[in-house]
Formats: C-alpha cells, sequence, structure tokens
C-alpha cells in the first residue's frame, strides 16, 4: 500500500489514506509501478507539495526520492508512518535508513508522532515535553526544515502538546485534550491538512498550526461516533461520518408519505385576505394537508415563536408534523417537528447536529450535486424547484419538469417538487414517473386564496387521483 498525495496550488485539498480500523494485511505495490504512477502525475501538471504516508520498502523511498529529483516541487512533507496511533508496526526496521538518508534531508517538514520520533532516533525514550523539544533538535539535524513533534500519546499530559522547531526557535503548541477513542487516523489528516495550506500559500508555522486547530475540532466532532468493533474507531476528519450513523439508525419518524400535501404558509398572504396563522394552518389541515411548513419571513422573532408554539397544537392534535422554514432556533424554542433550510442557509449537517438525530430535516435543492450533499448531511428529504415561476421568491431560478426527474432520479432522499405548483398543473409533475417523488409543496395555491379550505381540499383531489392513476 502507497499513499502519495499530491497537491497544486490551483484547488489545493486534503487527500488522506487511512488504514482500515480492522487491518487484516498490507499489498505493498510494485516500486515500477510506483514510479510510473509518480512520473506521470508529476509530469502532467504543476504540483507545489507532496507528502508521503506509508513507504512500506526501502526502493519505493528510493523512488520516491529519485523523482522529486526530476521533478522538484516547492514543499515536501514527510509523515513517516510507521507506528499508527493505534501502536500497529506499519514498517519494518530496513525503511528507518531510508528516511534518514533519503527523505529527511529534503523534506520541509517532517511530523512524527513520539513512537515514530523514538524509531528514527534509534529507541530513545520520549515521555516529557522536555524530551520532545530534544527529539525535534536531533531529527532537524538529519536535515529537514522543520520538524513536528507530536506528542497526542505523551503520558500524563492533560493538554494535546506537540514542539514545533524550526531550526533556530522551539514552538511548543497545546490544544485541548479529546477523550476519545475515535484517534484513527489523525496523523495522516494532521499532515495532509500542512500540505494542503502549504500549497494555498501559507508559510508553515501558520500552515502547522491551522492544521493542530483542524484536528482539534475534528476529534470533538468524532468522539461519540460508534462505528465498527475494534478498540479504535475512526477518525471523521471530513465532519460527516455523524451523518451517516444518525441516518443508518434514525428512529423512523419521518414518513415520506408526509409529503404527499405540503402546505407551506405566507404571512403577506394570510394579511392580504385576513387569515390569522392559526386559522390558515387548520383550514389547510382540515382540506387534506399532510405537513406544515411555517414559513414567515417579516415576523419579530418573539411573534414567530408564539404563532409557531399555537401552530403546533393545532398540527398534533390532528397528528401533522409542522416545520420551520429557515429558523433553527425557532425551531428548537417550540419544539418543532423539523425544519427546512436553504442553500443559503445553516448547512444541515450543523442543522443535524444541533437538531439531533429524531427531527426532520428538509434542504431545497436544484441540481444532482444539491441533492446528494443533503444526502450526506443527514437530511430527511429534498424540496427541489422551482419548477415553474412564481412570484413568492425573487430571482428564483426554474428547473422545469425536465430539471425536477433529473434531481429525482439522482437523489437517495424523498422528493416533494415545489414552485408555481397549483391545481392546473399539480398531475403533471406527479405523472412525470420517478418513485422517490412523494407530493407537491404548495404556497400560492392555498393560502393566496379567500378560502383555504376549499382550494386544500380541491388539490388534495387532484393529486389522490394522479397517485391512484399511476397504480393502475
Amino acid at each position: 500500500m502507497w499513499c502519495l498525495p499530491i497537491y497544486d496550488s490551483s484547488q489545493a485539498c486534503t487527500c488522506v489514506c487511512e488504514f482500515c480500523c480492522n487491518c487484516q494485511g498490507v499489498s505493498v505495490v510494485p516500486e515500477d509501478f510506483v514510479a510510473e504512477q509518480l512520473k506521470s502525475v508529476l509530469s502532467d501538471m504543476q504540483v507545489d507539495v507532496v507528502k508521503t504516508g506509508m513507504l512500506p520498502s526501502i526502493g519505493i523511498v528510493k523512488v520516491l526520492s529519485q523523482g522529486l529529483r526530476e521533478f522538484p516541487v516547492r514543499a515536501l512533507v514527510v509523515d513517516p508512518v510507521m507506528v499508527s496511533t493505534s501502536g500497529d508496526v506499519l514498517a519494518g526496521p530496513s525503511i528507518l535508513a531510508g528516511f534518514r538518508e533519503q527523505l529527511l534531508p529534503i523534506a520541509d517538514i517532517v511530523t512524527p508522532n513520539l513512537k515514530e520520533a523514538s524509531a528514527l532516533l534509534g529507541g530513545q525514550q520520549l515521555e516529557t515535553v522536555a524530551d520532545m523539544r530534544s527529539a525535534a533538535k536531533l531529527l532537524h539535524d538529519m536535515g529537514p526544515q522543520n520538524v513536528l513533534v507530536k506528542g497526542g500519546d505523551l503520558p500524563d499530559s492533560l493538554d494535546a502538546v506537540d514542539i514545533f522547531f524550526d531550526g533556530k526557535d522551539f514552538h511548543e503548541l497545546r490544544s485541548l485534550r479529546i477523550k476519545t477513542c475515535n484517534t484513527h487516523g489523525t496523523g495522516c489528516s494532521l499532515a495532509s491538512c500542512i500540505a494542503a495550506e502549504l500549497a494555498k500559500g501559507s508559510s508553515m508555522l501558520p500552515a502547522v498550526k491551522v492544521a493542530k486547530h483542524y484536528i482539534e475540532t475534528a476529534l470533538d466532532y468524532s468522539k461519540d461516533i460508534a462505528i465498527g468493533n475494534g478498540p479504535q474507531g475512526p477518525f471523521d476528519h471530513l465532519l460527516r461520518l455523524k451523518s451517516y450513523v444518525q441516518n443508518s439508525c434514525r428512529q423512523v419518524g419521518f414518513n415520506p408519505s408526509d409529503l404527499f400535501l405540503y402546505a407551506v404558509t405566507d404571512s403577506r398572504m394570510n394579511k392580504k385576505w385576513g387569515h390569522s396563522i392559526t386559522d390558515a394552518v387548520k383550514a389547510a389541515i382540515d382540506g387534506g394537508a399532510t405537513i406544515i411548513q411555517l414559513r414567515e419571513k417579516d415576523a419579530e422573532t418573539q411573534d414567530f415563536l408564539e404563532a409557531a408554539k399555537a401552530c403546533l397544537k393545532i398540527c398534533h392534535s390532528h397528528g401533522v408534523p409542522l416545520l420551520i422554514n429557515d429558523r433553527i432556533d425557532v425551531a428548537l424554542a417550540c419544539d418543532a417537528d423539523g425544519v427546512h433550510v436553504g442553500q443559503s442557509d445553516m448547512p444541515a449537517r450543523v442543522a443535524r447536529t444541533l437538531l439531533g438525530p429524531d427531527k426532520v430535516i428538509g434542504v431545497s435543492c436544484k441540481t444532482p450535486e444539491q441533492a446528494h450533499q443533503a444526502w450526506i448531511d443527514g437530511a430527511d428529504y429534498i424540496g427541489c424547484g422551482g419548477v415553474y415561476p412564481t412570484n413568492t421568491k425573487e430571482n428564483n431560478l426554474t428547473v422545469g419538469l425536465d430539471g425536477l426527474k433529473t434531481v429525482c432520479v439522482a437523489s437517495k432522499l424523498p422528493v416533494v417538487a415545489i414552485g408555481g405548483i397549483g391545481a392546473s398543473n399539480a398531475s403533471s409533475v406527479m405523472e412525470i414517473g420517478v418513485p422517490n417523488l412523494k407530493g407537491v409543496a404548495v404556497v400560492s395555491a392555498l393560502f393566496d386564496r379567500e378560502c383555504i379550505l376549499t382550494e386544500t381540499r380541491k388539490l388534495h383531489a387532484i393529486l389522490t387521483e394522479s397517485m391512484s392513476m399511476q397504480r393502475t
């Protein structure tokens, strides 16, 4: 197994090669093939930064060293993966000489953990911060421009202490020690983040500080994730696994059939027709609305909260879910059933973290890419549109029936269509022939009418007939 993430300044990204938490074995890529891979990449683009990971043979170390002499780069980040955070030995003793003689002299920074630093120094014991400083100095003498000795395994330390040495000054970098077993992949992620920051133009010490803060943040996010049966869990470097876990073990409170007739309130329309928000919601439910979303853009927070509490009582008395548009704070304060967020609002993964696994989260999407991201972030459904032009949102680009179908086909989540839908075109929407299109969301067709009850009953009947025809 061989890992060589490549970074260029036009698209700095973190590419992390991590070992499975329950590693069964390692298969080494042939040296000549590694050389071909390296040449293909380095000769094809202007590479700024190279970061090394596990290099399992002295031959591959030599291939890398030769490749970098032929195609010089701005910075080389060496993560001397020899002993994992879990204590597994990942490279034999023969590799040590290769690192000392071939890589450290050309490295811009080397990032060993305590066990790796000890191995590079011939077995020297590292048990204190003073030992780490001494090790950093000795490693610097081997040739790298900078050394970062990672003290995550330092015994009896209340903080996570790392020592950075640039040949002149020592920097003691401290952060909160996160109590968790989910540390698998932290070292690789740290070095990858340093490389990405360097590719973006950062100088070395700021890049290291950014990377350390990133690791602390991701560790804190990952600390309670439970995946797999091993003693050490995954470090969630992309802040996404929690959403996957929540999606896989979420309770079944959300029913996609609730999207059938999705009523979205509008305070201006209610004011125009003299309807109170509670009367409007009750009329829509009595007419057959299966889910209610409160979208009150002009209301003061306190007024919105009181209205939400009143509407929640009405909805729950009829067994209908109530969602809040955009306002996570209001949803939390009134204990609503969930929220619906747009692309410019709080990300769904953040909303999921705040609301927990039991609440419903919907996301507005216009593209397959946005639909996929909503699924990754832990959403329960997506709203796709505007299908047709509408007056309820300014500058709202329409996707049409073809765009709606494209998103539905790509989506792993249930879909509700929205935008300009009413009695005249609801059947056309529901007849596009995709099984995960579960209903329509409507605003003007219900609430910009004198009698909300009548209009809702009419639209419910149209949708019911359309669904019946599709089944036959």
